[in-house]
């Protein structure tokens, strides 16, 4: 888990820096889809899926709720943003959704990239 802004700054070295942040980005959005598919798999382990039901479901009823701020959180700030799909697909949140909210990663990488860019 090597933090993004490694990459960002790598992609600012080269002849055409925008594009690499679009494919920096767009990778770092298709991750984070996979592991919204990987935890909706792990939900299916009898032994997760009983943990998730009994032990936590108040506060899948929260995120379900608030799963939108939840994946805004995820996607703008320093948090793993591959941990917080992987939570939203344990959580089988609206899948749509997920998708709009996570297009915040995208501007995430731009905000980072204007200040990067202008260090390097």
């Amino acid at each position: 888990m090597v933090p993004p802004e490694i990459f960002i700054a790598w992609a600012s070295k080269s002849g055409a820096p925008w594009l690499y942040l679009f494919a920096l980005a767009s990778m770092s959005y298709l991750g984070g889809v996979i592991a919204y598919f990987l935890g909706n798999r792990l939900f299916l382990i009898p032994a997760i899926k009983n943990h998730i039901e009994n032990k936590i479901s108040l506060h899948i009823v929260n995120l379900r709720k608030w799963g939108g701020l939840f994946v805004f959180i995820g996607a703008m700030l320093p948090l793993p943003h591959s941990i917080v799909s992987l939570a939203c697909g344990l959580i089988k949140y609206n899948f749509k959704n997920y998708l709009l909210w996570a297009l915040f990663r995208y501007v995430r990488f731009v905000i980072y990239a204007f200040v990067i860019f202008q260090i390097f």
